[in-house]
């Protein structure tokens, strides 16, 4: 018999829906102060609809981008735990799944440079561009590290 969507889930159900087994949902309640599932005597929980969607997001976040404990952690605590919430369900819609995807693309620059012959051309990043400030600051970085440097060697 299929519960109704607004119905609390045993931490039995919720681990075979979210495919992690049980002891991995009590762990997270340790490490997520956000997750809180209501516990009956003898200390049997039940986790509300919430509850199960922060899991899903928590999941996502682990098992599918990669972050770690503490990046989930201080996502939740910049963001909340409607953003993490929301952030699994935008990636349930394929094409969102697809954009997400290539946002988090990491490109491998060392196998580019490798396949043409030891550099890479790229388009300069409007966010990345240098600024005279930014050059000064980079320059005057440089000349202490060679003044520390110098130092030791003499």
């Amino acid at each position: 018999m299929d519960k109704a969507p607004e119905a609390f889930r045993t931490i039995s159900e919720v681990a075979d829906e979210l495919e992690v087994p049980k002891h991995v949902l009590r762990f997270w309640e340790a490490k997520f102060a956000h997750l809180k599932p209501m516990k009956r005597g003898g200390g049997r929980r039940y986790y509300r609809p919430e509850d199960v969607a922060l899991l899903r997001g928590i999941r996502f976040l682990l098992y599918s981008d990669g972050y770690t404990i503490r990046g989930v952690q201080k996502i939740l605590r910049e963001h909340g735990p409607r953003f993490v919430m929301d952030y699994r369900r935008m990636a349930d819609v394929d094409d969102q799944d697809e954009a997400m995807a290539a946002a988090h693309e990491i490109p491998d620059v060392a196998a580019e440079a490798a396949q043409s012959g030891g550099t890479v051309a790229r388009e300069p990043d409007e966010t990345a561009r240098l600024t005279p400030q930014k050059l000064s600051a980079v320059l005057d970085e440089i000349e202490t590290c060679y003044r520390v440097l110098s130092s030791v060697k003499d």
